[in-house]
Parts: structure tokens; sequence; C-alpha cells
């Protein structure tokens, strides 16, 4: 099933302010959702960087998120264990959290992927982002994304 997933800072295929980015503040930003089904017991986000030199880029892992919980906001502090019950991951730098779009070159795309789940996945902090879809195989119950794009001046 398809899910909607919006942020307040930007639109679908919009820019994303440099406030989010390595040029800016390298906050993470406002990603709201809305769920489909009544059977979600948590939430999944992974922000990822398909146009990176080196391959995808994984900007962002949190998972465990419960249930009624719709939206992140703003700043979310790079912490193992977030306020709402959620965790984070590791990025592709191998740090907590968000890490804000940093494009060594051109216009780079950034997608926000939100995750609907049948099951809490009690992974622990700290999974990259391969643990984390493996942890979610056959738990997917919805899925949507929103898509932002960044280029350094």
């Amino acid at each position: 099933m398809e899910m909607r997933v919006r942020s307040s800072a930007f639109t679908d295929g919009g820019m994303i302010p440099e406030k989010y980015t390595c040029d800016g503040e390298g906050i993470s930003p406002p990603i709201a959702w809305e769920p489909v089904s009544d059977n979600i017991r948590s939430f999944a986000l992974i922000c990822e960087d398909p146009d990176a030199p080196m391959g995808t880029f994984t900007h962002w892992v949190v998972y465990d998120l419960p249930p009624d919980v719709t939206e992140l906001p703003e700043h979310i502090p790079n912490k193992d264990r977030l306020p709402n019950g959620g965790l984070q991951g590791i990025n592709s730098l191998r740090k907590t959290g968000y890490f804000g779009p940093c494009p060594p070159s051109g216009t780079h795309r950034y997608f926000f992927k939100v995750y609907a789940l049948d099951k809490k996945l009690e992974i622990g902090p700290g999974a990259d982002k391969d643990r984390l879809m493996e942890a979610m195989k056959g738990h997917i119950v919805a899925q949507g994304q929103i898509m932002g794009k960044y280029q350094r001046r």
C-alpha cells in the first residue's frame, strides 16, 4: 500500500532548504506521514542519496517509531534513543542520526522513505540501513516517500 509522506520544509521534487544541509545548520527536516492501516505496530524511515559518486549514501536511519507517531519534527537530536520511543541507526559516515545533504557536485536527489510495519523490530539502536532492511522483510504494510533535491553553491 502507498502512504502519503510530506514535509513542511520542501515539496516533493522541490529543493531542500540550506538549513537542513551541510551548508546550513545540518538539522533534520520535518517529515510527516499518513498511516493507511490499523494493524501498524511501528514505523521506520530511511533517507538516502542514490546520486552519490561512490554509490547510494544513507543520510538517516530511524526505526521502531511507535504506531501513534506520524511525524518527526525538525532537528531530531543525533542520539540512539528518541524521546518518542524510536531508535536511530547509523548513516554512511558510521555516525548516529541525520547527516544533511552535502553533494560534492551537481544536484542530488534525497529520498525520505517511510515504512509502516506490522511489528516492532526490536533490533536495538545503531543498526545500519542493510540491517534495518533485512529486519523489515515480510513486515512492510505500507510505504511512501518524499524526494527533495539539493545543489551546493
